[in-house]
């Protein structure tokens, strides 16, 4: 079986096609990877075959993605989906993803959510195809409607016909009820390595630090990262803090004794041994840690975060802390930032209640098969999607 993956642009999007792609690599298929430029140093440190296509021209994505950035969420939300996502990703890599579907001619297309070359690449040369979600379902269906115009300007029916291709979702039911009607839920069962001793045999409880690899790029990451430190700094616990590629530690300023700082730390490492996850609502960081039964403080930043901090409190699996006061220094969480994080922290923390929350939920989700059951059942579902 031919199976060809496409995503764009960040490991939170790319990272959810990962067990779909290494089982079917373990079962023996011709696996091919799309993805644009920015992916490739990631595709080249893993085995499988890969091609890159075009990306958005710097002169066109760079003002809008400023935008985006400086308009209240709702609006960067439809903006980002509409001309980045919508328009300006697709038009770039289309060429390629009509060339392989012509050429390769796949058996299957499977594409992370908001890659949609290749759901009209698929749908021009009659290959099925299914979508993989990285948001949960909620947010994806309120961005549906922001895509159809652009999904159906390249043939009528294409943006029903994704709709009602099957949706492969990480999240469980009780969390994440779902409007798609072909919708398959799986599991990435973790393999968790020990974490190094940066604490000198301490005891404390671990809090999980990390605000995702795109904030470090925002104009007031350091002020951000400032006040969360400083809302863990007087904790009775260990502290791990992972920053992403883009952030300068040297901005921070003093770092907490009970704080280790690293650029990265495979997630699953963290989780195994962590007490609390205080992190952006990301939702690849959501899945990990309820998927390890690890409750969460959540400080939603923009896109899909809110949404999945809400579904977090509203498990009671966690707390959310908002941003309620514009200001560099205080990253938009006003004078009273620090004590309202740590208070959050310290009651997470403290109250069972949160961590067996998460427990049930990460039972939940571990009852569900994995990525490489569920692609033996996909060819018997009987959707548009798939011939």
């Amino acid at each position: 079986m031919r199976v060809l993956f496409s995503s764009t642009s960040g490991s939170g999007h790319f990272n959810p096609l990962v067990p779909f792609i290494d089982a079917c690599a373990a079962r023996g298929d011709d696996v091919l990877v799309v993805a644009p430029p920015k992916l490739e140093p990631l595709l080249a440190a893993r085995e499988q075959p890969y091609r890159i296509g075009g990306e958005p021209p710097e002169t066109e994505l760079v003002p809008l993605m400023m935008r985006v950035l400086g308009l209240p969420a709702d609006e960067g939300v439809s903006l980002m989906t509409r001309e980045v996502f919508g328009r300006l990703c697709t038009t770039a890599m289309l060429p390629t993803l009509e060339e392989l579907c012509r050429e390769w001619r796949p058996d299957l297309v499977l594409h992370e959510m908001y890659e949609l070359a290749s759901v009209v690449a698929a749908e021009h040369h009659g290959v099925p195809h299914a979508q993989v979600a990285v948001s949960a379902a909620q947010f994806a269906e309120s961005t549906d409607e922001l895509l159809r115009p652009v999904l159906d300007s390249y043939g009528a029916g294409i943006a029903e016909r994704l709709r009602a291709s099957p949706y492969l979702t990480r999240l469980p039911t009780s969390l994440d009820p779902s409007p798609y009607a072909v919708t398959r839920r799986y599991h990435q069962p973790p393999a968790p390595d020990a974490l190094p001793d940066w604490w000198h045999s301490s005891e404390d409880p671990l809090v999980y630090v990390t605000l995702g690899t795109e904030v470090g790029g925002m104009p007031n990451a350091s002020a951000l990262y400032r006040t969360v430190l400083a809302s863990v700094s007087e904790l009775p616990a260990r502290v791990l803090l992972t920053t992403g590629p883009l952030t300068e530690v040297s901005d921070f300023g003093a770092i907490p004794r009970n704080v280790h700082v690293e650029k990265w730390v495979p997630q699953a490492d963290v989780l195994g041994s962590a007490s609390l996850v205080l992190c952006h609502g990301g939702s690849g960081t959501v899945y990990g840690a309820l998927a390890a039964g690890v409750p969460l403080v959540c400080v939603p930043l923009f896109a899909d975060q809110p949404t999945n901090a809400g579904l977090v409190t509203g498990a009671g699996a966690g707390l959310t802390v908002t941003a309620d006061a514009p200001g560099q220094e205080t990253a938009g969480f006003g004078p009273d930032g620090v004590a309202r994080l740590r208070s959050a922290v310290e009651r997470v923390l403290k109250e069972p209640s949160y961590r067996a929350s998460a427990a049930r939920l990460a039972a939940e989700m571990s009852a569900t098969p994995t990525a490489g059951e569920l692609l033996g059942s996909l060819g018997a579902v009987p959707a548009p999607g798939l011939r």
